[in-house]
């Protein structure tokens, strides 16, 4: 990949974004012939070269790996997430001071800012919504109805687990499709009694297996050399032997692979350009990020996929006589239904049993217990609707447990060299609902270094999470009981949305103009030849985690923005 600073130019298509969506759609608008510019906000980072961090030990870090008063100071709401607080990978997220944000209400607006944005960083849990999740609003009367229904997405889901490789098992469940996968990696044997216990204990369809991730457990896969995953659970650093999906192991090269893609890094997109009397954009803004410099670059088609906040906030900087409320926005909704995750409920215990045991390597993966709540018949719940599903895992306690037995000489070596027992811990991941309050608006008064307005959030969670959370707290602590966990401890911990990482919805897709901005193809009402397909296009959260939902709609978006280009249709 290479940085390259053109002037005014034109192009057949331009990808706002390096991450999961947009390094997507840099590649299938590329490898079908468009030529492409894709326009980056931070820095370059370059496929191994640049992950700096990825083999250094522990002892390797100055201070223990941990950042200085200065640096935590100045990652102020990007240390809420935890990632923050080692060397290990703080650089990968950005700095508050330089990137400021506001809240009405607490928000947790995670973000990396370089080529490949957050596919460097992401936890890599792969799962396809299905007709439960996309009917859902519709049988409910919540938001508005998705335009699209499962069928529709499959080929695009099959398409892209392909390509990236996800290693899992297929069960034939209703809340999570089955797929095509690689080997899963394996449960170790608490896990697996748990496996058991649930299987012997209940009979309302809940099951625990091994998560579904963006790993490579066997053969390998196009991009920049991918092979199998190491097993050293260094994943955020940026992975160089490229074991898991990132943009930067398998899109991007694939892109620049075709001779069509420009990519320029250090280019903040502020404005989609409208032309009136083609109804079609034109183009998009940019401010060069070191220099200052505006440029305007034109293209037949447009991608946003900055992540969604960012998407949603260029469609509301897009303001024309056609569109004075942003561009797509005669509902009314752009920059509403704020959707995340809520999460870190659940339970942690001890197991006394396995002694003997121990396990290999250090999977970059977890449990998965998929949605078993408000599936028909006697797993309805009275008080909330939807539902959740739990990750987690076992592992045996370390010598830190040592410390309290204040030992020391022959017999602390000793025990130091053993495992300590067992503990698990299972967190649950649950559905947000749509709703209009929760809200992100710009704030000139606010503006940042590039004299563009900051954002502001106003979004909460409501009582149907809250009432969720309750039922994620007693359901985890139950099947540990059950499958005789000791000192079992309940966990809820709601903090604010925006923690999970899954920001959804500001620019959700729809049937009607005047409740939707985004149709069943992920265009733009009103602009066909502006798509946004990162998670600003989500119309409902489901509780799954979203950016595989991300990669199929972007492939299948792309598809559709070629045959429209060839049909002159936009």
């Amino acid at each position: 990949m290479f940085y390259y600073n053109p002037p005014q130019e034109s192009y057949d298509a331009i990808v706002v974004g390096t991450g999961i969506s947009g390094g997507w759609a840099a590649k299938e608008l590329c490898e079908k012939g468009l030529k492409t510019l894709v326009l980056e906000r931070g820095r370059m980072i370059k496929h191994i070269e640049d992950y700096t961090t990825a083999h250094m030990d522990p002892w390797d870090f100055p201070n223990g790996g941990k950042p200085t008063r200065e640096e935590v100071k100045r990652q102020e709401k990007q240390n809420r997430t935890g990632y923050t607080v080692s060397k290990e990978h703080n650089h990968f997220f950005v700095d508050d001071i330089d990137h400021p944000y506001n809240e009405t209400k607490r928000f947790d607006w995670i973000r990396g800012y370089h080529v490949g944005g957050r596919s460097l960083m992401w936890g890599r849990q792969s799962y396809r919504l299905g007709d439960l999740d996309f009917e859902a609003n519709a049988k409910e009367g919540i938001g508005v109805d998705w335009p699209i229904r499962y069928k529709d997405l499959k080929p695009w889901y099959d398409y892209v687990e392909q390509h990236i490789g996800v290693s899992g098992e297929n069960h034939g469940l209703r809340s999570i499709p089955d797929g095509i996968f690689l080997k899963p990696m394996e449960l170790n044997c608490v896990e697996n009694h748990l496996k058991d216990k649930i299987a012997d204990n209940y009979s309302d369809g809940r099951m625990l297996t091994i998560g579904r991730t963006a790993h490579l457990t066997e053969g390998n896969k196009p991009g920049a050399g991918r092979s199998n995953c190491q097993y050293r659970n260094r994943c955020m650093r940026g992975c160089p032997f490229g074991g898991y999906f990132s943009s930067q192991s398998s899109t991007l090269p694939m892109a620049e692979a075709t001779g069509n893609m420009t990519l320029r890094p250090n280019s903040v997109v502020y404005e989609v350009m409208y032309d009136a009397d083609s109804k079609r954009a034109t183009g998009v803004k940019v401010i060069d990020a070191e220099t200052k410099e505006t440029y305007e670059f034109k293209a037949k088609v447009i991608f946003l996929c900055a992540s969604a906040v960012a998407s949603a906030s260029i469609l509301m900087q897009s303001k024309s006589d056609r569109f004075p409320n942003g561009m797509g926005n005669d509902s009314g909704e752009l920059g509403h239904n704020i959707m995340d995750h809520h999460f870190k409920a659940g339970a942690f215990g001890t197991y006394d049993g396995y002694a003997d045991k121990y396990y290999t390597g250090r999977r970059p993966n977890g449990l998965y217990i998929p949605r078993f709540r408000n599936m028909g018949g006697d797993t309805d719940m009275p008080d909330f609707v939807r539902g959740y599903g739990y990750q987690g895992s076992a592992s045996r306690t370390d010598w830190t447990e040592s410390i309290r037995e204040l030992g020391y000489g022959k017999e602390l070596k000793e025990q130091i060299m053993k495992p300590g027992m067992w503990n698990i811990g299972l967190m649950g991941f649950g559905e947000t609902l749509p709703d209009h309050d929760n809200k992100m608006i710009l704030n000139y008064d606010k503006k940042d270094q590039w004299g563009l307005p900051t954002i502001t959030f106003d979004a909460e969670f409501k009582q149907n999470e809250k009432n969720m959370r309750k039922d994620m707290v007693t359901q985890a602590m139950e099947m540990l009981d059950k499958a005789g966990f000791k000192d079992i401890k309940p966990w809820d911990d709601i903090g604010a949305p925006g923690l999970g990482i899954h920001e959804m919805g500001m620019a959700r897709m729809g049937r009607d103009p005047k409740t939707s901005v985004l149709n069943g193809n992920n265009q733009v009402h009103g602009v066909p030849n502006v798509y946004v397909t990162d998670g600003a296009a989500m119309t409902s959260s489901a509780c799954q985690n979203p950016s595989l939902t991300y990669m199929a709609l972007t492939a299948r978006a792309a598809n559709h923005a070629v045959e429209e280009l060839k049909k002159m249709n936009i």
